[in-house]
């Protein structure tokens, strides 16, 4: 459980909230845990099972405080919202900037940057522990082209151009993906990112790590109010989650990549976890999506010390904190969208 940004994050799957006169009550089997005035809330994220009580429904609903249900997962249940809100007001912004190139452009410098930057960080971090083991002229000289790439970036003027560099740094970052396999290489290999379908181990748990992060984020969006269909990098595509995507990229490197070369230089994961089918394509059996999920939550409820806020919060709401982040500055709240960086 945390307030950040005036929203109330419940994160356990046991609580249950209710009301209390003009307070929101957090309970777990009958016992008050925390309490919180209503006029400190601009929004609650539950998380839980157990739910909410018709009073503090009626006192959100007449306090205009947005109410969202997810899974303990992370899977996008709904939410509810008052008689009158800002989401509205919110969308219609978001509209106008999605439509205005010149002013999209600022966002997508910014979370473009933020994606590269992270990568390279990653990289970094991964040479520094691993020195005595790994080929470091291939880490560095990756590690100056993406450099040179995020220069690049900010020297640019339109989004054609940022989606080019944004094409290169991929490929120059997924380059050094093999130096960064350290156990089972006879297993887990990468040759190139390959999506629809994976064809090999390490791209089978990148995609699925990915989707796992898109519906976080997606939901994240929608909790907030933001039209996770809408995207400022992104286009509008039938089906396709736009601005979800756009919110992923600042967190690829950091939250899955990291995570997959953990599973495997751990060897938590082997060919048993994975089912190979007749075109080629590769994908976690179910043995495999327990051991990764598993995992998947255990880093989650991790705490790191968020960089802008600064303030400690879990890894699972890292997405809610950005897309609070994004709908302050689209309602000008703040001047810059401040994305998540290492």
């Amino acid at each position: 459980m945390r307030k950040l940004l005036n929203t109330l994050y419940v994160t356990q799957e046991n609580y249950y909230i209710t009301r209390d006169r003009d307070n929101i009550v957090i309970k777990e089997d009958g016992k008050v845990i925390k309490r919180f005035p209503f006029r400190v809330l601009e929004g609650i994220v539950c998380f839980s099972y157990l739910g909410v009580s018709p009073s503090a429904i009626q006192l959100c609903n007449e306090t205009n405080i947005a109410l969202s249900f997810l899974s303990p997962y992370g899977h996008f249940y709904g939410r509810f919202i008052g008689k009158t809100n800002g989401n509205v007001l919110l969308r219609r912004e978001q509209y106008r900037i999605a439509d205005d190139d010149a002013r999209s452009i600022d966002y997508v410098r910014n979370s473009i940057t933020a994606k590269i930057s992270n990568s390279r960080k990653y990289l970094i971090r991964f040479q520094r522990d691993h020195r005595a083991i790994i080929n470091e002229n291939v880490f560095n000289d990756t590690e100056e082209n993406l450099l040179n790439m995020i220069y690049q970036i900010q020297n640019s003027s339109d989004k054609d151009s940022i989606r080019g560099i944004e094409g290169n740094a991929a490929n120059t970052y997924f380059s050094v993906f093999n130096e960064c396999i350290l156990a089972n290489k006879d297993i887990f290999y990468f040759e190139g990112r390959s999506k629809r379908p994976p064809m090999d181990c390490v791209n089978a748990m990148l995609s699925f790590g990915y989707s796992l992060l898109t519906n976080q984020c997606q939901a994240a969006l929608e909790t907030v109010g933001i039209d996770s269909y809408v995207g400022f990098f992104h286009t509008d595509r039938p089906g396709r989650a736009g601005m979800a995507l756009d919110l992923i990229e600042e967190f690829r490197s950091y939250l899955v990549d990291r995570f997959v070369f953990s599973l495997i230089n751990r060897k938590q994961v082997n060919e048993k976890h994975f089912e190979i089918k007749e075109n080629g394509s590769v994908f976690l059996n179910e043995k495999g999506r327990k051991v990764f999920l598993e995992n998947w939550q255990k880093r989650n409820i991790s705490e790191i010390t968020h960089p802008y806020i600064d303030e400690k919060i879990k890894i699972m709401l890292l997405p809610y904190v950005q897309a609070q982040l994004l709908a302050k500055t689209i309602r000008g709240e703040i001047e810059s969208y401040p994305p998540f960086m290492i």
